[in-house]
């Protein structure tokens, strides 16, 4: 239950500034997020492709590409939610879900997703996105950290009562 609450807090939060995005006149963009010292500003985009705008032409494959995989990852975490442990790996699919259901749900009602901020440093000024992409992005970093932690784990070798008496002395 826990993760369908944290799937729905992000991306209701995610929609939630995209509704006050679109609520205000795209002339008055870009403008500065306030107390951050410039270094995030305020977009008014709209992106009908995939990031960069990449197949925007192509909205029926824009919108089902991402439908059939967030189909396919809810199955993958409702197939998880009964097995005990495992919370890294569900949390980290309930972030990129809560990320992935806000932009879906910009696809397929607006045909377009609302991206809304940049961070001014390097070359991410030429981005524009939405906490939709970094939930999606933070959720891909949890799983994959948690598989190379996996992986690590199997190629270390485990340590022995003996060894934990032996650093104990």
């Amino acid at each position: 239950m826990i993760y369908t609450a944290i799937i729905a807090a992000l991306s209701s939060l995610d929609l939630g500034i995209k509704w006050l995005i679109e609520r205000e006149k795209p002339e008055d963009f870009p403008k500065p997020l306030p107390h951050t010292c410039g270094k995030i500003l305020l977009y008014h985009n709209h992106n009908a492709g995939f990031p960069f705008g990449f197949l925007e032409k192509h909205g029926e494959v824009v919108r089902m590409l991402p439908l059939s995989v967030i189909c396919g990852l809810a199955g993958y975490l409702a197939a998880l939610l009964p097995q005990k442990g495992k919370k890294v790996q569900k949390l980290g699919i309930a972030m990129i879900l809560g990320g992935a259901l806000s932009n879906l749900y910009d696809r397929l009602v607006r045909r377009y997703v609302v991206d809304y901020f940049s961070i001014q440093c390097g070359k991410l000024k030429e981005i524009v996105f939405n906490l939709g992409d970094i939930f999606v992005f933070l959720g891909s970093g949890i799983l994959f950290g948690a598989e190379i932690l996996k992986e690590l784990r199997g190629v270390l070798p485990a340590k022995t009562p003996v060894d934990s008496e032996k650093e104990n002395m």
